[in-house]
């Protein structure tokens, strides 16, 4: 079988200290977002190449409310937005294509830094 994906790709994405300045849990759901340099950028060019954007936080979902309405006001545009996963590692594991190809990788920086050097 020949196989062939043209599919855009799907980009899961933490929220603070990546998108946005990372604060303490008591101080991030009172503000604004404080966007990181280039963040709205970057997200708006991964949604016109067609990409998945999944966004993920340590929040609590009973923080859903709070924390869509900053990204909306911060203009941070998504496809799916995942609550509560904590803070601890994180693992996507996913199979490769029938033709071998790797389907899943991982980008790790550091707090703060933000996504504007990201090339997926």
């Amino acid at each position: 079988m020949n196989y062939t994906d043209n599919r855009p790709a799907t980009i899961f994405c933490d929220i603070d200290g990546t998108l946005a300045i990372h604060r303490k849990p008591t101080d991030q759901f009172y503000n604004k977002l404080e966007l990181l340099d280039g963040t709205l950028e970057k997200i708006l060019e991964w949604d016109k190449l067609g990409y998945i954007i999944i966004l993920t936080t340590g929040r609590k979902e009973s923080l859903r409310q709070v924390t869509e309405n900053q990204l909306n006001e911060a203009g941070i545009i998504y496809d799916q937005l995942i609550m509560g996963i904590g803070g601890g590692k994180r693992y996507l594991i996913n199979d490769n294509k029938p033709n071998g190809t790797i389907s899943a990788g991982h980008i790790c920086i550091a707090r703060n830094e933000g996504i504007k050097n990201i090339n997926i």
